[in-house]
């Protein structure tokens, strides 16, 4: 059975729970790779301070526009402990709302 195969037979109720996990998990996806970015930078805006330089903007902008586009996909595009189960419920309330036109 090839994987394709296996998701095809998925009740809805297992289908709505796989999509809820898949876009929970891109939300904390992004949220991590937000964090990640602004500890970098200010490690990057201290150091580039420390010897009285300003390049650590290049980084900054060129990184900030790839957390941006990240963003829009995670966002806008699809409509990843405790963050993690809070986007993972509201995923499922949001879907859960739009199968039931009731």
């Amino acid at each position: 059975m090839s994987r394709h195969d296996r998701h095809t037979n998925l009740t809805p109720a297992e289908a709505l729970e796989r999509t809820a996990r898949r876009r929970a998990g891109a939300k904390l996806g992004w949220s991590i790779h937000a964090l990640v970015y602004l500890c970098v930078n200010a490690g990057l805006i201290a150091l580039a301070a420390a010897g009285g330089r300003s390049w650590a903007i290049y980084p900054a902008l060129a990184w900030g526009l790839g957390l941006a586009i990240h963003g829009v996909v995670v966002f806008f595009v699809t409509g990843g402990g405790g963050l993690y189960e809070r986007l993972l419920q509201r995923e499922r309330n949001r879907l859960t709302l739009q199968r039931d036109p009731w």
